[in-house]
């Protein structure tokens, strides 16, 4: 496992959140809260809304952030993230948001402080585009979608 170091600003009003965190030692993601104003706002069926976390970040270079739904917000709720999963890149210093949707029939309650997404931090990885007349040929081929089977 690698660990790098990342700088982080928290947004006045918000210096009572916690930071980022993983919530157990094998956790790959660390969670973000809901940055509100107000102590709760409702999210309506299919409605999206964004929400700030009350942080941002200076990731080091050749590093993002990939923001990601909760998987219980997502089961219990109805609750996922529209742009998923949303990258932060290295040069960005504005303050994290996360944009929410309600999958759900039901009006779904956002609570100031609540856990509402994950962010992962990964290593980027660039390509060079080497173009080719035609591609070596593979078993699959061409075969897109369900080619494989179920």
């Amino acid at each position: 496992m690698q660990i790098v170091g990342v700088k982080v600003e928290i947004m006045e009003g918000f210096e009572d959140f916690p930071l980022p965190r993983y919530a157990t030692p094998g956790a790959a993601a660390m969670d973000l809260y809901a940055g509100l104003n107000e102590p709760f706002i409702w999210l309506w069926p299919r409605q999206r809304e964004l929400i700030h976390t009350g942080i941002a970040i200076a990731l080091p270079e050749g590093y993002e952030a990939q923001i990601r739904p909760r998987s219980g917000l997502a089961i219990k709720e109805g609750i996922s993230i529209v742009n998923s999963p949303g990258t932060i890149d290295s040069d960005y210093r504005g303050l994290i948001g996360v944009v929410l949707i309600n999958h759900s029939n039901n009006k779904v309650k956002i609570e100031r402080g609540q856990r509402i997404a994950q962010m992962v931090i990964a290593p980027v990885v660039r390509c060079n585009w080497i173009v080719e007349q035609e591609l070596d040929s593979t078993e699959r081929g061409a075969g897109g979608f369900g080619s494989t089977g179920k």
